[in-house]
């Protein structure tokens, strides 16, 4: 008895949660104009978004417009979605036109804050339903199926599957294991041009569907040349400041890279560690996303600090208009060596030949005694860089540039300097996605005898004669960039290091690839200043890989450098009897290692010389 009054109330739960959970229905809602392909006209009762809600898969959904488009529902009130139906249209291109379609839920009819619920990875099967389980605990009133790019939506038939509630944010859906991050325009407005911000709400979520950022604010196209490539980059900004994922800086601004001509997804996040180990003072904080924008999935991107003035980003005095005299006009300035100078507000030619974009004071609050100060100090750096030039940020920046084999080096270089501070200092890196073997221009690196800013490479203005003053005509200046780079190699830089973070970052990106090359298939195609086509995205990480294998030797054979790993603890020498102490290059440095910068040194004892490393 007891038994049997058991198994009644497994069933009736079972009964409970089935019925519960089942199919939704609710007002139809989505994109009104659709297109009748009789006579290829708009139509508003041919093929229009009811049809995918008849329960009739020889009946279809399509669109006037060929992307953003989509069809939903409107539940009337909140539901938890447990599952997602889809059928593609019974056509020759049906079964492919719902790869990459993205089902969301939003609490609001504009969808502005609307939050993914699947991504259909697969193509479909025409005449059946396919069905997948959402992994997300928000409820939401208004559900629908936006089509991939170019598509028209197409669709033959969509099913929501769930239960009523409000739900909550403890577990949402991330298109793959990197942070998805998904925009929402007012009025499903598409950026068009890189000044004009267009509001928007930003939601990031990350962690395993179990952290969401999600913050009024806008988005626009940025870039130069990248804003050619039909995979857009973007600038976002929030109204408030956000810390962003694990980035250090708390800030309004942030980049979407779009990494189009690179088809590993990864150099930039490579040259980022080449610029952490070669020890320059700032490393723009990178994390590669899967973006949505409206619905629509526009790939795999590198959210990534705006370089701005900042206390975690550029770390100097932000200026205001008021500061024109004194040591207030000493500084801060941040500023750019830049081809497309021309295409901004504030910028110069300097006296030597070499285009400045102004960055900081920006175009909105610089002022006139400001502006003519930093062309001139920059003016006297060019023709006094002993006195004016930090050497230790300029060389790092160098051997970061030298060692991807990256051709835009000097093609732009961001610099900037500090209130009461007289010297002028480089960096942040930025821009490597003709990096590691990726222009036709200079390929193969390797194969050359000197440096890649000296062979082929792409230099703003004059700029290549102001490092040729420096890196190869000036004896100090070498022999620091010698006991620079020794620091780095005694400090782990090695092919072996740099080969496992390249497969740390292929691994890490193996799932949202797949779906990147699905939205743009462009692997066999030339793009950008693409040398060769690899084929795979595969081989085309091992064209990276093998790189930085050769390019370390490379480099120590160019800066005629011969690597002894070395410390102090298996130095033979007694350090309470006298000894003399030189750098790598034979400088003397005086008789103690007390009180010596951090680097590589020899130590003299008698007859006895080591290398010691501090």
């Amino acid at each position: 008895m007891k038994r049997g009054i058991l198994i009644y109330l497994l069933l009736s739960s079972v009964s409970w949660v089935m019925a519960e959970d089942g199919k939704l229905t609710g007002t139809v809602i989505g994109t009104t104009e659709s297109v009748d392909y009789t006579t290829f006209q708009k139509s508003t009762t041919v093929n229009t978004r009811e049809m995918a809600f008849d329960g009739d898969l020889s009946t279809y959904f399509a669109s006037w417009d060929r992307s953003y488009t989509w069809t939903g529902l409107d539940l009337g009130s909140p539901h938890v979605i447990t599952k997602v139906g889809w059928s593609p249209r019974n056509d020759v291109h049906g079964e492919d036109r719902v790869v990459l379609g993205v089902f969301e839920g939003s609490n609001r009819e504009d969808f502005m804050d609307a939050l993914p619920l699947f991504i259909i990875k697969e193509r479909g099967t025409i005449g059946m339903i396919s069905h997948a389980a959402v992994d997300c605990s928000a409820g939401f009133r208004y559900v629908r199926y936006v089509g991939p790019s170019d598509a028209r939506c197409n669709i033959a038939e969509i099913e929501f599957y769930g239960h009523e509630g409000e739900g909550d944010n403890s577990q949402l859906y991330q298109l793959t294991n990197l942070p998805t991050v998904s925009v929402h325009t007012l009025d499903g407005r598409i950026p068009y041009d890189k000044v004009t911000d267009i509001e928007a709400q930003i939601s990031i979520i990350s962690d395993d569907g179990q952290s969401l950022l999600s913050e009024p604010g806008g988005i626009r196209e940025r870039g130069n040349y990248s804003r050619s490539f039909p995979k857009k980059p973007y600038r976002i900004k929030f109204n408030k400041k956000q810390r962003v994922l694990d980035a250090p800086a708390k800030a309004k601004k942030w980049t979407l890279i779009n990494n189009y001509g690179d088809k590993t997804l990864i150099r930039n996040l490579l040259a980022f560690e080449l610029s952490r180990r070669m020890g320059m003072p700032y490393t723009p904080y990178g994390h590669a996303v899967d973006v949505l924008l409206n619905g629509e999935y526009k790939g795999c991107y590198q959210l990534c600090d705006q370089v701005e003035v900042n206390k975690n980003r550029v770390d100097i005095t932000e200026m205001t208009p008021q500061d024109i005299s004194g040591s207030a006009l000493t500084g801060g300035y941040f500023f750019e060596i830049d081809a497309y100078a021309d295409q901004e507000t504030s910028w110069f030619w300097s006296a030597q030949g070499n285009p400045v974009t102004i960055k900081s004071p920006d175009e909105d609050s610089i002022v006139y005694e400001q502006y003519n100060y930093i062309r001139g100090y920059f003016n006297k750096m060019e023709t006094q860089w002993r006195t004016y030039l930090d050497l230790n940020t300029f060389l790092r920046h160098f051997l970061v540039g030298e060692l991807s084999g990256n051709t835009d080096t000097y093609w732009s270089v961001f610099m900037y300097k500090e209130r009461d501070d007289d010297l002028i200092y480089t960096g942040p890196v930025w821009d490597f996605d003709l990096a590691f073997n990726n222009d036709n221009r200079t390929y193969p690196v390797n194969s050359k005898r000197d440096y890649i800013y000296r062979s082929g490479g792409s230099c703003a203005g004059n700029m290549r004669s102001f490092v040729d003053r420096i890196v190869i005509s000036d004896a100090q200046a070498k022999a620091r960039l010698v006991e620079i780079w020794d620091e780095a190699r005694q400090n782990g830089l090695s092919q072996e290091s740099l080969v496992e973070c390249v497969d740390q970052l292929e691994a890490e990106l193996a799932q949202s690839q797949e779906l990147n090359f699905k939205r743009w298939p462009i692997m066999m195609d030339y793009v950008h200043q693409n040398p060769t086509i690899w084929g795979s995205y595969s081989a085309e990480v091992e064209n990276v890989r093998r790189f930085i294998k050769e390019r370390v030797q490379w480099m120590d054979n160019r800066l005629n450098y011969t690597f002894i790993p070395s410390s102090i603890a298996d130095v033979d020498i007694h350090f309470d009897e006298p000894y003399q102490v030189f750098t790598i290059s034979g400088s003397y440095c005086g008789k103690s290692l007390s009180g010596q910068p951090r680097g590589a040194y020899i130590v003299r004892q008698g007859n006895k010389t080591r290398k010691v490393i501090l």
